[in-house]
């Protein structure tokens, strides 16, 4: 799965912004007014042009290799709605920067999609560089209300006007422990259910070495900035960087928890069933480790297990492997952080020409048939159904399906999820794994992030990556021995300072609101 880039901070954005906002007013061959006029609804009757006219429309989209205009979406979506629309693609590196430029330019998109970034958004819209897309919606899309909940469009809104459509993330559960299942059969044990009984398979791959690597032989191999171990940190209580404890959504560092934590990773490093080397891996290191035949077990994404399967069976042709459930803790706990929120959204600059029709054609876009057969083609030549899934047919779905969902803007909620799917399904041993990990795992076990669904928080906004590097780091240290869980009270206090204080109170006055 992708992973998003590192955006701006709020106060770079806020200053490149208020240029964008003057370079806007400025321009000699465009006033405020009528640009105004082009986001209002009352004078839609100047700006939609007739049925046999449509524009062409202006759409500035996140990075895609192909070429957006020749892929066959493009050509599919032309037929469907009549309208031709100019692709331009943001790069693939320093993303916020050039959209910021591009906002700062006047550049007339008629519509924008860019990867989810709240901060982003909701400057852009408090400084007046969006268009309220409720009036629109009102009157040109009701696809649009009918496929985008009423849950996503609130978790948008900013002082009770919505400038976004989103496009919420598409599975809950990414990363589990990935464990060489036939290590299991030759030291003679099952899948560990417990974190104790995960101690015992580490403790018999070191011991029994059933890969034959001798001094080269490592248990279980993370990489040096994991600090939170996915599936582990959940039998601890903790699934989630903020957790309900007591009623209050808490970090992890000030979570009752994180000690056990701790103390059980630190053990693991300290009998030699955590890479010894561990703090100096990079991803591509801890991944090689696993693919070479060295490493009984590695924490990946399901979407890494391709290429890891590829190289393993190069050097072992009989390697087997499988995701470790959901593990019980100490206490009886288990869970993984399930994502909820959004990948990405659309929103139309005040810049744009052609606002009316950018929604009457994201509507057109979202009409159930039409917003299907884009996001997996035709059946019988895209994909084929059995026992109610969705089958890719390949390699034709690969070729013109691969890149559907850059042509988005919004999603059809309630069926794009198993349409998705069929996506996974082009490669069934990385399907395996997330099948395991979304669909067979206990709905309990999958632990919704709270934070996914709520507002622009700019305390948090502001505070949260700083945070999160700043624990990271120091978790890290206290696996390794370079830091001591007496000084706990003291780190803590730091953390508060730097940021968490403001933040917890914002989010908790949300957060008593939500839960109502």
């Amino acid at each position: 799965m992708r992973k998003l880039p590192k955006l701006l901070t709020l106060a770079a954005m806020t200053v490149m912004l208020a240029g964008s906002l003057a370079a806007c007013g400025s321009k000699e061959n465009g006033n405020n007014a009528s640009q105004e006029s082009k986001g209002n609804t009352t004078s839609s009757e100047s700006n939609a042009a007739p049925e046999a006219e449509k524009p062409t429309l202006k759409r500035l989209n996140v990075f895609q290799a192909e070429d957006y205009a020749t892929y066959p979406v493009a050509k599919f979506l032309e037929e469907k709605t009549g309208y031709k629309v100019q692709y331009d693609v943001l790069p693939q590196d320093k993303t916020a920067e050039k959209l910021n430029l591009i906002f700062a330019s006047g550049e007339p998109y008629d519509f924008i999609t860019f990867y989810n970034d709240l901060a982003l958004y909701s400057d852009y819209a408090q400084k007046g560089a969006l268009t309220d897309l409720t009036p629109l919606i009102d009157q040109y899309g009701p696809n649009i209300k009918n496929a985008v909940s009423q849950q996503s469009m609130d978790a948008l809104k900013i002082d009770g006007k919505l400038y976004a459509i989103p496009a919420p993330v598409t599975h809950e559960v990414g990363f589990s422990i990935l464990i060489r299942t036939d290590w299991l059969e030759k030291v003679g044990l099952s899948m560990p259910t417990t974190t104790d009984e995960l101690v015992t398979v580490l403790k018999a791959f070191k011991e029994k070495d059933p890969g034959g690597n001798g001094d080269q032989n490592v248990p279980l191999t993370i990489k040096g900035d994991q600090a939170m171990l996915e599936n582990i940190v959940g039998a601890f209580g903790m699934p989630n960087p903020w957790n309900d404890v007591n009623g209050q959504l808490t970090p992890r560092v000030l979570d009752p928890n994180y000690p056990d934590y701790v103390n059980y990773v630190a053990d693991l490093y300290k009998q030699g069933l955590l890479d010894k080397e561990f703090i100096i891996n990079k991803d591509a290191t801890a991944k090689e480790k696993f693919a070479s035949g060295k490493a009984g077990a590695i924490i990946v994404h399901w979407a890494d297990i391709p290429g890891l399967n590829d190289a393993l069976t190069k050097v072992v042709p009989d390697a087997k492997f499988a995701y470790v459930g959901a593990l019980k803790g100490p206490k009886g706990q288990a869970g993984f952080g399930a994502m909820s929120g959004f990948d990405r959204l659309t929103f139309i600059p005040k810049s744009a020409e052609h606002p009316v029709e950018a929604i009457k054609y994201i509507n057109e876009l979202l009409e159930p048939a039409t917003f299907k057969e884009l996001a997996i083609g035709q059946e019988g030549k895209h994909y084929k159904l059995e026992n109610n899934a969705y089958i890719p047919i390949l390699p034709i779905f690969s070729d013109e399906r691969n890149q559907a969902n850059n042509y988005m803007a919004g999603v059809d909620e309630a069926n794009y999820p198993q349409y998705w799917q069929a996506r996974v399904r082009k490669n069934p041993i990385m399907f395996e794994g997330f099948d395991f990990l979304n669909n067979k795992q206990p709905a309990e076990v999958k632990v919704r992030n709270t934070l996914g669904w709520a507002p622009y928080l700019p305390e948090h906004a502001k505070n949260n990556m700083r945070l999160e590097v700043m624990v990271g780091e120091y978790t890290v240290k206290l696996f390794a021995g370079a830091e001591s869980l007496n000084d706990l009270a003291k780190f803590q206090e730091k953390y508060k300072a730097s940021g968490e204080e403001v933040s917890a109170k914002e989010i908790n006055d949300w957060y008593a609101t939500a839960k109502k």
